[in-house]
């Protein structure tokens, strides 16, 4: 009797292992139909922009919705602009923050304290960040620029990169976090059997280790900046114009899309926003591609 409830209960684990793992391709495959549908979506409510504009529309730098002129240029260029500056102001400070709570502090009242900061700036809506960045780093963007002779905007390219690095900062830093307190134990403890210092220790062992995992924060944080759009859109300035400077205005392609969709009753206008937001997509496929290969690499 005993051996007969064995044998079912196995046969009962079987088929649930069945269901999970069918459940689970299921939703893989699933997944890639969705983002596949999605794309597709959007490639066919563009044909009317691409028949009407072709390949001018990615070489251009004129936009203009009265004369049905349309080129991404200053956009894509706005774009990774101020998502690479981001990542470039945000990757210092969250590696730093990630040695502090995985290195320095992985456990107590101070590394729990820190970490729910952290998870409590990543949760804070983006256009919360908008208001702040409005109403008090842009007056004191202005004061920075009278004092070294430049036109006063305040808004632009910087205000909106600094207030996006402060906006991914916390997704890079909490994986970052992770994978430093992942380092083996036995490795540090050898490294300063051997005489070396905290410092050392970080910078020719952890670092060199973990730089895989710094390189996907990286990534996962300039996947944020780039769709990032209300934020950006309330302090960029949004100016169809390449920027002339780093504290010049621009725009976004998702900040163009932001301001425009509900404008848009041309046919061919909507849908070049809609190729716009094709182009997003694609780039920031691309990207993604380019940061695993990276990871790969490394």
């Amino acid at each position: 009797m005993e051996s007969v409830a064995v044998l079912k209960s196995t046969r009962r684990l079987k088929i649930y292992e069945k269901l999970f793992s069918r459940s689970m391709m299921l939703s893989a495959v699933l997944i890639v139909v969705i983002v596949i549908a999605i794309f597709f979506t959007l490639v066919v409510t563009s044909i009317p922009s691409i028949k009407a504009i072709g390949f001018t529309f990615l070489t251009s730098s004129e936009w203009d919705p009265v004369t049905s002129k349309f080129g991404t240029v200053p956009f894509l260029y706005g774009t990774l602009l101020t998502s690479l500056l981001a990542l470039i102001i945000s990757t210092p400070f969250s590696i730093a923050f990630g040695l502090l709570l995985g290195e320095y502090y992985p456990k107590g009242i101070f590394s729990n304290v820190f970490k729910n900061i952290i998870e409590l700036l990543a949760g804070i809506p983006s256009v919360i960040y908008g208001f702040w960045g409005l109403f008090v780093f842009v007056p004191f963007v202005r004061i920075l620029e009278m004092k070294f002779g430049i036109l006063p905007y305040g808004v632009g390219i910087f205000t909106s990169s600094v207030i996006l690095a402060l906006m991914i900062m916390p997704y890079s830093a909490s994986l970052i976090t992770q994978v430093v307190s992942m380092t083996p134990s036995n490795l540090k403890e050898a490294a300063y059997s051997l005489g070396a210092t905290r410092f050392e220790v970080i910078k020719k062992l952890i670092i060199p280790y973990c730089k895989s995992g710094i390189f996907a924060g990286m990534l996962l944080a300039l996947g944020r900046a780039l769709g990032e759009t209300m934020a950006v859109t309330m302090l960029i300035g949004n100016t169809h114009d390449i920027p002339k400077s780093l504290f010049g205005p621009g725009n976004t392609m998702a900040s163009v899309i932001a301001n425009e969709f509900s404008e848009a009753t041309d046919k061919v206008y909507l849908s070049a926003l809609i190729e716009m937001g094709a182009l997003l997509f694609v780039v920031t496929f691309i990207i993604n591609i380019i940061g695993k290969q990276v990871i790969k690499r490394f």
